[in-house]
């Protein structure tokens, strides 16, 4: 099990992805309040008044606290987790918003094993990206 600040890290950031589009759909709604009380925080001070859309996040919160999350050297583990947490709330609602598709492609370039692996995206990031294109393709 990952050490309790680091899992309330990561639920933060999910939550704020979810509200990076401006909006709270309700699939991802479940997927957060689901997550949260597999991890026994949803009760947690600092976690419910997020997790009940009492407060906004902005981009920039959520930008922030992925800083905070990864530090100066994220591990691959660290990264991997918070990518597939993020790709599994993306998913939820079927939907990657453009805001959404910014905030994976800025993580994209803090993949710590991206000087050695540049050619080759991750399998979860080849998903997101045909996720992205159907989307893309659907709106035209």
């Amino acid at each position: 099990m990952v050490a309790n600040s680091s899992v309330k890290q990561l639920v933060k950031i999910l939550i704020g992805a979810a509200w990076i589009d401006g909006k709270i759909q309700s699939e991802e709604r479940q997927y957060l309040q689901r997550v949260a009380k597999e991890n026994g925080i949803a009760d947690d001070p600092e976690i419910q008044p997020l997790l009940y859309e009492l407060v906004a996040v902005s981009p920039s919160e959520v930008y922030n606290w992925v800083q905070d999350y990864l530090g100066d050297r994220p591990s691959t583990e660290d990264y991997q987790r918070l990518i597939e947490a993020l790709s599994a709330l993306i998913y939820s609602d079927g939907e990657v918003a453009i805001e959404e598709a910014k905030l994976l492609t800025r993580l994209q370039l803090l993949d710590p094993s991206g000087t050695s692996q540049k050619s080759a995206p991750s399998p979860v990031l080849k998903a997101i990206q045909k996720l992205y294109r159907r989307w893309v393709d659907h709106q035209n």
